[in-house]
């Protein structure tokens, strides 16, 4: 029997994703235009045997969310900028400490208070450079309601693969977006969990590369008992300060997602069989550059889109492949140019780059996109 659509919100979606892939703890503040995630979270969880929990402010939600983790359950917080900004700190710690976790930022216009319940895709290089140090980083951006059911699951499913925080990066528009949408079966999904240890307490090490670049990870309160620390650290957890094991661990850490690229990289062509002119975009200003490219073709035009459903990791082979054939290049976003200035630097010389940079809270228009392409020709 055919399952009947039902109208979901953005915000609702990435709350029953979540639960739907395991999560059972959110800790949280509430922070337009994310505050949704949370109360669609408060309802949700309990019904299923999970702990919501709302948190003086946005550091020690991130916090919780991180101890939860640590002690076995698959754990989500949600924010917007000036909320992500604060959480940095903990983020660090999450990488360094290689503790999973999924955080979701609905993205508003900044810097600082910035526009609170409009539009923006500001966060995108914080995503990527937010915390200091050098580190890898998994990001998501889904532009459609079904998109962000399956990347939130992917996101969680990164996040226990890899033992890191995963970002989802929506922007305002996506997450307040409501259709009717049929949802996958829940037998269909694939659910990863983390790697557990196969050795007794008294084996274990937290840290042990001897298991690969990813070491299994044991939970706390199941009889293992070890340190964890945002310093640098030895394969016990204990911190150490020497060189050659700093730098082999920084390396790992990079190596375990930039090995995997391939199969963290998703990305979507649109007409670009024959396409002279090539947009990048992502999220809900990749719509409104879909019906641009959809009237440009009326009108004869060859320009194509390559949209990011992961914004991080790029697919730099394939970015410079287009960069090295298209006549010109245009990339729509809400922000002052922050995908722009990256893909810029793969496109050197060899191609003419079209800026749309909005930050006024109002969606890029197809229109706006359409006359940026006939500029292009």
């Amino acid at each position: 029997m055919k399952k009947s659509a039902r109208f979901y919100s953005g915000a609702e979606l990435v709350a029953k994703a979540a639960i739907d892939a395991g999560c059972r703890f959110y800790g949280g503040y509430p922070i337009t235009p994310s505050s949704e995630i949370a109360e669609f979270m408060s309802v949700m969880l309990p019904k299923v045997g999970g702990t919501y929990v709302q948190m003086e402010d946005e550091i020690a939600a991130m916090g919780t969310i991180i101890g939860a983790s640590l002690a076995g359950v698959k754990s989500l917080t949600a924010t917007s900028g000036p909320g992500f900004s604060l959480k940095q700190e903990n983020i660090g710690y999450a990488y360094m400490a290689e503790v999973p976790c999924v955080i979701c930022n609905v993205m508003r216009g900044g810097p600082s208070t910035g526009l609170p319940t409009a539009l923006a895709q500001a966060d995108i290089m914080q995503a990527k450079w937010g915390t200091h140090g050098d580190h890898p980083v998994i990001a998501l951006t889904p532009a459609y309601l079904e998109e962000i059911y399956e990347l939130t699951i992917k996101a969680f499913n990164f996040s226990e693969i890899y033992r890191i925080p995963v970002m989802l990066m929506l922007d305002e528009v996506i997450a307040h977006l409501s259709a009717a949408i049929n949802l996958p079966e829940k037998e269909s999904l694939v659910i990863k969990d983390r790697r557990k240890p196969s050795v007794p307490p008294e084996k274990y090490f937290p840290y042990d590369t001897a298991y690969g670049d990813v070491p299994p990870m044991a939970n706390f309160f199941e009889g293992y008992r070890y340190h964890v620390t945002g310093l640098s650290h030895d394969k016990t957890g204990f911190p150490t300060t020497d060189p050659e094991l700093v730098q082999a661990d920084q390396e790992r850490h990079l190596r375990k997602v930039n090995w995997k690229k391939n199969e963290i990289v998703d990305y979507e062509y649109y007409l670009m069989k024959d396409a002279e002119i090539v947009i990048f975009a992502y999220g809900s200003t990749a719509r409104a550059a879909r019906v641009a490219v959809d009237n440009a073709r009326k009108s004869g035009i060859k320009v194509g889109m390559m949209r990011f459903r992961v914004i991080w990791p790029l697919p730099e082979a394939e970015i410079l492949k287009l960069c090295g054939r298209a006549k010109a290049i245009i990339v729509p976003e809400m922000n002052m140019g922050q995908l722009s200035d990256v893909i810029e630097r793969y496109a050197a010389d060899r191609t003419k780059i079209i800026r749309i940079n909005h930050v006024g809270g109002v969606p890029i228009h197809p229109t706006d996109i359409h006359n940026k392409i006939r500029e292009a020709l």
